[in-house]
């Protein structure tokens, strides 16, 4: 636990001891699996769970006496427990708002009685006690430790001189229990780390041979040596020890250049920068940043290099002609080594565009022009070379015209004004800045305005505004940016220039019982700064960037004001940021999800929609899920449905029932608003969008018998079939889903979509193919004549996907009960795909597995075919399982296997035996029976044997 929450955790500050957990994904799973260990401690370790630790742990608690049950001596807001250790103190004991625990059998409770509050619980503790491991064994079993190739034998040495009695031993168990899941929560951690990574090994590792390049001698000569610090390569590219992989280091680099000191440098998934002076793995000072970042080695070597700088765009022979897309730092030449590092240093994004370029349309001749136009180039001409007066002036003047009409922004355009317009912003002359940004606000509206802005670097001036003392002006600029970034690259270079950071801090406004009119205008600039947030926020690095500013907590702030026009953009933002993780999990942390629900309610059908598609995004997590019926909003959402006019406050409050249909508690309360009538309802004259989910909901709303029901007495059945003629995606994953709750007898169309390529389609139809031949009466001839249709299922045998295979296998499980069908599929080779498969892991895969080879068993020499193949050594490991539902199928499929002796000898040499007769106890009784049955057969070809060999039983 110490390891992991020095090497994993992500923490607010560096300083050791004073820091907070962040809310990220990573420290979410920290924390989950932490709970877990502590909450089944006891029951897994019953000794190990009474041992005193050295220290209590101690730390600010939200429980109060009342939450204590039986088990402790309460007085007051006092409480302590009655099991005490040698000396008589209280194993556990709460003192508001301190609490003191000093084994892990009192943790255990003691989560337990948190509920809904554990995770709370967890953080608290682990944020003031960050090397528990001490606390619990003592300081000899301190995390950080020197020379750890010795470490455990050098420990259990300490533990025996120190402590001679009995509980020595206990005392070294719970140390490796406790290593061990250290060990675990730092492998999960990099896993998840891996998983974000945003400069990769491989484009680093390209970037440091192109370097080399400029390391020979002569007078070409730019760097003197590059080199790594290790020269081990792990198997994901990275040079860095695992426990600095989890912090995102990638490798270690030792680059003299020619004109400066020797730069130590650490490579990372966030980007390059120069560390405390790594020149091999070890103290782990030398890890600390000591520079700022930088996203590429480049960067980083002109910023500390004037030689390496001026040198390398005569070596790379760089174009420093104008840069028409300057949120490039240069373009390259077409020499190979500069097509190299062009691709090399190039930003990726997976980014979408949102809007395409769209074509120009111009007058066909001058004539066709209005007087509109000749009468702004004529300004535009006094704007160049008029004083600041003048400029001002002309300023205004030009507001006059109508700026959204497109003859007038071409006409600002062709005279050059956009260029003067933007310089103006580099001025200090407030008033024409704030009239420039008037005008700039106005014309970027317009998609070809904001790509020529953009191309002019103005987003750079517009953020350098926003540090403005001027309200107005940090207001302008910020509603200014909300309309150019409707695309993906000014989304990155607002980004790139530290905007998402400067936006963030706009929000910042203190709490407005009764405003002046000074506060007011701090709420309009918060407005703006809100609004374009909005825009960046379709960036997926832009979400992760305001969550990392503290933009999620602002926003919560924000939510609570009664300004219309301030909500919309606030809610608008929020639902943007839910589709990612670690923004939903701040979202709930920061109690949103209840004023969001309450905002439903509103009149405003814009600001409806919103709060229905951040709930929709959010309730992909149970606990908002729980939280919106908790706070009543399921009744809204249901009340929404009656506004079919507008499709896009539909689909958004379709999907947050969807979503919320996943709990079956809330199912239950939309019983009782009768939401399945109106769904029902929605299955015809709606939009793709609307209709995947509304067929989501009755998918999860159709688990239960009773909603079956109701749907089918609604007329809801013929509906959802016709929809498996659709070529989405998405609907057909749900409506397959919801046809197969149904045991809908609708084999062809639920066939056809076995051929389509989505392998969550392929999944879903199997999953639904499953009731129907279960339930349907004469499914297996019916199946017989579909031409090709079993050839098609078998070959989906060798798919990839984990859960396509277990869909597979269920349905041939069905299949292989009619005979002829089975002889079919024999002929396709199902016997030796299926073989193939049973080296899983995936326990989901190895129920329907085991099902399907205990029913193909039933066909000519199939059983033989199955040991021949190797099929019956790894069945034999899959009763090691911990799942009894795969101790069931397995125990069937080993019975049909043991009718042959072959297979009996190979399960008898696995150790087959022993795991049966310890399944025979069983309360199913067919699972007693096949055990019982498969030892029989096994003990019967061991006794025909000894008869052979020595003419009778043993």
């Amino acid at each position: 636990m110490g390891a992991s929450l020095t090497r994993a955790a992500q923490w607010t500050t560096a300083s050791s001891g004073t820091g907070k957990l962040e809310i990220t994904p990573i420290n979410e799973s920290l924390l989950k699996e932490i709970l877990s260990f502590v909450e089944q401690f006891s029951s897994r370790h019953p000794q190990e769970a009474k041992h005193v630790f050295k220290e209590p742990l101690q730390w600010s608690t939200t429980l109060v006496a009342s939450d204590f049950k039986t088990d402790y001596d309460i007085s007051g807001p006092t409480v302590q427990s009655q099991e005490k250790d040698s000396e008589g103190h209280p194993l556990l004991q709460l003192s508001p708002p301190t609490i003191f625990a000093r084994s892990f059998s009192q943790l255990s409770k003691l989560v337990q009685l948190a509920n809904d509050k554990k995770l709370k619980e967890v953080r608290a503790c682990l944020e003031e006690n960050r090397d528990p491991v001490v606390k619990i064994l003592g300081p000899s079993f301190a995390t950080v430790l020197e020379g750890e190739d010795n470490f455990v034998l050098r420990l259990v040495d300490k533990v025996k001189q120190e402590d001679q009695a009995a509980d020595s031993a206990l005392k070294v168990k719970l140390f490796f229990l406790l290593q061990h899941l250290d060990n675990q929560l730092l492998s999960n951690s990099l896993k998840k780390i891996s998983q974000e990574v945003r400069l990769s090994p491989a484009a680093v590792k390209n970037e440091v041979e192109l370097l080399k390049h400029f390391c020979s001698e002569g007078e070409k000569r730019v760097l003197k040596s590059v080199r790594y610090t290790s020269d081990y390569e792990f198997s994901n590219g990275c040079r860095t020890p695992p426990w600095r992989q989890v912090h995102g280091d990638i490798c270690y680099l030792v680059i003299e250049p020619c004109d400066t000191e020797t730069l130590y440098i650490t490579c990372s998934t966030a980007g390059v920068f120069l560390n405390g002076g790594i020149k091999q793995e070890g103290e782990e000072n030398a890890y600390e940043r000591t520079s700022e970042m930088h996203k590429d080695l480049v960067t980083l070597l002109k910023s500390r290099s004037p030689h390496f700088a001026e040198n390398i765009n005569k070596q790379v022979q760089w174009n420093l002609g104008r840069c028409i897309h300057c949120y490039l730092p240069f373009v390259f030449s077409k020499t190979p080594v500069g097509v190299m590092l062009a691709e090399a240093f190039s930003e990726s994004s997976s980014e979408s565009e949102e809007d395409e370029e769209q074509p120009e349309r111009r007058p066909e001749s001058n004539t066709d022009l209005p007087s509109e136009y000749w009468q702004i180039q004529k300004l535009v001409r006094y704007l160049k070379r008029g004083n600041q007066t003048a400029t001002v002036l002309v300023l205004c003047a030009m507001r006059d015209f109508n700026l959204v009409q497109e003859t007038c922004q071409l006409a600002i355009r062709d005279e050059g004004g956009l260029e003067v317009l933007l310089n103006l912003l580099d001025t200090k002359e407030i008033r024409c800045k704030i009239g420039s940004l008037k005008i700039l606000r106005e014309i970027s509206n317009n998609s070809q305005m904001r790509r020529a802005i953009a191309d002019l670097c103005g987003l750079q001036s517009m953020v350098k505004s926003l540090d403005s003392l001027v309200k107005d002006l940090k207001a302008l600029a910020a509603e200014t940016i909300a309309n150019v970034a409707k695309f993906r690259r000014a989304r990155r270079t607002i980004r790139q220039y530290g905007g998402i950071m400067r936006l963030v801090k706009l929000l910042d406004i203190p709490d407005l019982a009764t405003p002046t009119a000074e506060q007011e205008r701090d709420v309009e600039v918060a407005r703006c700064g809100v609004l374009a947030l909005w825009s960046c926020s379709k960036s997926t690095r832009n979400k992760e960037a305001i969550r990392k500013a503290g933009g999620i907590p602002l926003l919560g702030r924000l939510l609570k004001l009664p300004h219309e026009n301030m909500l919309i953009p606030v809610v608008g933002t929020l639902q943007e940021c839910a589709s990612e993780r670690s923004c939903r999990i701040a979202i709930q942390t920061e109690g949103m999800i209840k004023d969001l629900v309450k905002t439903l309610s509103c009149d405003n059908q814009e600001l409806q929609m919103h709060c229905a598609s951040a709930i929709f995004k959010c309730a992909e997590d149970k606990q908002t899920r729980d939280l919106v019926r908790q706070y009543e909003g399921l009744q809204p959402l249901v009340l929404l449905l009656n506004k079919v006019d507008n499709k896009q406050l539909l689909a958004a409050t379709t999907g947050a029932i969807w979503k919320c249909s996943i709990s079956m508690e809330n199912v239950a309360k939309f019983q009782e608003y009768n939401v399945l009538e109106i769904l029902v309802n929605l299955l015809t004259g709606q939009p793709e969008e609307v209709l995947v989910n509304v067929v989501g909901a009755l998918g999860e709303c159709a688990q239960i018998p009773a909603n079956r029901a109701i749907i089918r007495r609604c007329g809801g059945i013929q509906p959802l079939v016709n929809l498996l003629t659709r070529t989405n995606q998405a609907l057909l994953v749900n409506v397959t889903k919801a046809v197969g709750a149904f045991f809908l007898p609708s084999f062809r169309l639920l066939w056809s979509l076995l051929k389509n390529p989505n392998v969550d389609v392929q999944s879903s139809a199997a999953w639904a193919i499953c009731p129907c031949l279960e339930n349907t009466k004469d499914a297996g001839e019916m199946l017989f004549y579909f031409v090709g249709g079993l050839e098609l299922i078998v070959n989906l045998l060798k798919s990839t996907n984990k859960e396509v295979l277990a869909s597979v296998c269920a349905v041939i499980a069905k299949i292989a009960k009619d005979e002829d069908n089975l002889a079919v599929i024999t002929d396709h080779g199902v016997v030796p795909m299926l073989a193939k498969l049973t080296n899983t892991t995936d326990d989901r895969l190895r129920r329907h597995l085991a099902e399907a080879i205990a029913h193909c068993c039933m066909w000519g020499s199939n059983r033989a075919s199955f040991g021949e193949a190797g099929a019956v050594a790894p069945l034999v490991r899959y009763l090691k399982s911990t799942d009894s539902s795969i101790h069931q199928a397995t125990a069937h499929a080993l019975l049909q296997l043991s009718k042959e002796p072959n297979n009996c000898i190979t399960m008898h040499q696995n150790g087959v035996v022993k795991l049966l007769l310890g399944m025979m106890g069983s309360a199913d009784e067919m699972f007693q029976e096949a055990a019982a049955d498969c030892v029989f057969n096994i003990r019967r070809l061991a006794l025909a044997n000894d008869k052979a060999s020595y003419g009778y039983p043993p």
